[in-house]
Parts: structure tokens; sequence; C-alpha cells
């Protein structure tokens, strides 16, 4: 019963509209409708009233799309009860095999291990947390161990930082409530291209982050190394930055390289 009632819906929002110019559809209209709300999604969580402002949908029909979606996984929620890209969307793009960023993260990650000797990490936001999505762990001594698949707050630690510091004024003002950081901090990790911490995250704890940008330019994750505070001292940045930062813009080439490729094609 369930499945007719939702199929039900669709038909009915499959009907195009009259104001709609036909070149702007494929001529499914449910699908040009949750495309529009994917699509809205891509640059951070939204409620429904926003969904709505952006999309131009109606808001019954921007619920039934946006709910149908999380039925699916394609759309989840955080904490705050707003509407994100859901987790399905990560295991289809790695199904696909189109993830070069994860692609290229394993040698660029192993590289900067070498060279700092601390842990590497990459980080992705995904609503009010970031998730490790690769890393290169120090294989001896005292190590900042974190596993891939990791969730981990947005509310302290470098990478943190970078991937809120970018963001547009509104999101960026959200996100600083309850954060170990300030609107200043986040001010210097725009003009000097990198972020560190100390005991942000966790105690004894130290990180170093630069941003990783696509092919738009936006931010969409961050490279870390961390470690005992006591090996990487209070100012992590002075002797580790370059590295971090040239490591994040091994990977930002790699992006913007396959996406020459993709239009050449």
């Amino acid at each position: 019963m369930k499945s007719h009632t939702l199929k039900c819906q669709y038909q009915i929002m499959d009907s195009p509209s009259e104001n709609s110019p036909e070149n702007d559809s494929s001529g499914v209209g449910v699908i040009d409708k949750a495309a529009l709300v994917m699509s809205a999604l891509e640059s951070g969580p939204a409620t429904l009233a926003q969904l709505v402002s952006t999309t131009h949908l109606a808001r019954p029909t921007a619920h039934r799309i946006a709910v149908a979606l999380e039925f699916h996984r394609l759309v989840t929620r955080d904490s705050q009860g707003r509407f994100i890209l859901g987790p399905r969307l990560t295991e289809l793009a790695s199904a696909a095999g189109e993830d070069h960023l994860l692609s290229a993260a394993g040698p660029v990650l192993a590289a900067l291990r070498d060279k700092t000797h601390e842990s590497a990490q990459l980080y992705r936001r995904q609503g009010d947390v970031r998730i490790c999505v690769a890393n290169a762990e120090r294989p001896i001594g005292l190590r900042d161990s974190i596993p891939v698949g990791a969730t981990m707050s947005m509310q302290g630690g470098s990478a943190a930082q970078v991937l809120l510091a970018w963001e547009e004024p509104d999101q960026l003002h959200r996100g600083l409530h309850g954060a170990s950081f300030t609107a200043t901090n986040l001010s210097a990790v725009r003009r000097r291209g990198w972020a560190q911490s100390i005991a942000e995250r966790e105690a004894g704890v130290a990180s170093l982050s630069a941003p990783v940008r696509g092919p738009s330019g936006r931010v969409i994750a961050a490279v870390s190394i961390s470690g005992p505070i006591e090996r990487m001292g209070r100012q992590p940045g002075r002797q580790h930055a370059a590295a971090v930062v040239t490591a994040a813009k091994r990977l930002t080439d790699v992006l913007q390289t396959t996406e020459g490729l993709n239009a050449d094609l």
C-alpha cells in the first residue's frame, strides 16, 4: 500500500508545470525535481524552507521529494534536522570507480607521512561531522591513529577549521556555535592557507591541515597530519605547513587534471 501511494504521488508530480520551459526538462518531472533538490544540497545542509527557496518548488513537493530521497539514502539529515547529501552517493561513486580523489590520496598521504614522520589523513565533511576517508599511519612509535570511516566533530581540530573556513558566511557562523575556534581563527586560516590545532580534538594531540579544492575552486576535503604535542610542538605549522600544503595541492591538481580530461572527451 505504501509503495502504491508513493507511486501515485510521483505520477502526480511528473506532470510538467505549464510555466516550465520544455528545454529545461528531461521530460520526467520527478527526476528533474529530485535533481534540483540534490543540486541544492551540494552546497551544504539546508532546511525545508531553504530547499523551497533554492529550488522554487512548492513546499509540499520539495518535502515529498526530499523524504523519498532520504528513504533511498541519497539524502539524510544532520543533528539539526537539516537535509544533507546521503551516504548512498559515496557508495555509488566508489562502485563506479570515479572517485579520483580517493584513488590519488593513498600515495600522496604516504609521501606526506614519510616526509613529516606523522600519521596523515584525508577528511571530508558530511553535515555536522567530518569523516576520515583515507589515511597513512606512522608505522611505529607513539602516533595518532584514526581509521578510515571514523566520524569526528566539526567543532574542533585543524581539519574542521579548514572544512569550515571557506564556507558561505551564514554556514560559517552556524558552524562556529559550540566550536573551540573562533571567526578570527578562521580568518587567519583563509589568509595563510592552512590550520593548526593544539589539543582541540583530543588532549595531547596536535594537528595541521590544508584544503583540497575541487574543479570549481570549492574546498571539498582537508589533508591533515596529527601526532603527540611533545613531538609536533605547539606550533606545528612552523615545521610542517609547507609539506601539508604541498600534499593538498597535489590532490587539487589531480582533480583539476581529471576535470580537464573529462571535458576533452
